[in-house]
């Protein structure tokens, strides 16, 4: 496990038969919340149990914005056009390829628009694990599935972020793309040092490792320094699968790596507020409040063995972390 330290109810009643045998709750316990996005995912994850048990403490995101750099966004879909909550759910957008502030699909592309939905997703009666958030919508490559000659688009993109995490609050960044390679070390491109100073910045920088099943390395850009690389066991047991390395920070449950970062970002948001609400002394974990969220995150996690790499790796608990925090 590696160490690293703030800079700065309800279900819908129709679903309750099926739900609790899944959650092991009472009947009063589902009616706290709305329907997870990923209701095995979060069971596993320790996210359900997060909300039942901080509902009365925690906003689970107000006040931050989740940055999503991937291949665009329909923002007309009803999840982001329509939120439940008392605030717009999208709250920028921007195009670094283009320079505008349309981050419409062009091309290929067509991920970016469910991306946010396991992290941040407030409407029709369903959660995402930050349910609260706002996003920051930026098309920062063509398709996500991409190769290293996007860094230049998607360095602008993290730019931007620099530049504007003040305005809009973004303290979390869901840098979605793979380039579906295995990678066993870094590859040194345009975004190194835009991660290194949103690090210095204390804004948590995620990204998924990849889906092939690869065992010697992961995909760009979850490969660079200073990007959290965050892959997946399965969602009914505590099986590491798809793409894993030494590399690897953080495993969650999820069907893609794709969606274990989401989750990841999400819980980011939720532990970043417990530290703020508590003034837990995050700096005994680490030199840099990302780092020291990884570390919680990791130390209050599950630790996972895979037999394939003979090498252990940590899984979110998300409930875990935020009794750590609390206590």
């Amino acid at each position: 496990m590696r160490h690293a330290r703030h800079s700065s109810g309800r279900f819908p009643l129709a679903n309750i038969a099926r739900l609790v045998p899944l959650l092991s709750l009472t009947f009063a316990d589902a009616l706290i919340a709305n329907e997870p996005v990923q209701l095995e995912s979060f069971e596993r994850a320790g996210v359900i149990e997060a909300w039942r048990t901080y509902q009365h403490k925690l906003t689970f995101g107000k006040g931050q914005t989740l940055a999503l750099v991937d291949d665009g966004c329909n923002l007309s879909m009803p999840e982001w056009s329509k939120a439940d909550g008392d605030q717009p759910k999208v709250l920028i957008a921007y195009d670094s390829v283009d320079g505008d502030d349309d981050p419409s699909h062009e091309g290929r592309g067509y991920h970016g628009s469910t991306i946010g939905i396991p992290s941040s997703l407030n409407y029709d009666r369903k959660w995402g694990v930050a349910y609260n958030d706002q996003v920051a919508v930026i098309r920062a490559l063509e398709c996500c599935h991409c190769n290293i000659s996007d860094d230049t688009t998607v360095a602008a993109g993290l730019q931007w972020i620099i530049d504007h995490h003040e305005q809009y609050r973004i303290t979390t960044v869901n840098l979605a793309p793979v380039d579906d390679q295995e990678h066993d070390t870094p590859v040194a491109t345009a975004i190194d040092d835009k991660l290194t100073t949103l690090r210095r910045l204390g804004i948590w920088v995620s990204a998924p490792t990849g889906n092939h099943n690869f065992t010697a390395g992961i995909s760009w850009p979850a490969c660079q320094p200073n990007c959290i690389a965050v892959g997946a066991v399965r969602q009914g047991k505590d099986e590491v699968y798809l793409d894993r390395h030494p590399k690897v920070d953080l495993v969650v449950p999820a069907a893609a790596t794709s969606s274990s970062n989401a989750i990841a970002c999400g819980a980011a948001i939720v532990l970043r507020e417990a530290i703020i609400e508590t003034g837990y002394d995050w700096q005994q974990d680490g030199s840099n409040v990302v780092e020291a969220m990884l570390v919680i995150m990791q130390k209050s996690g599950v630790t996972v063995h895979d037999g394939t790499t003979n090498r252990p790796f940590q899984r979110l608990d998300l409930a875990a972390a935020l009794a750590h925090v609390f206590k």
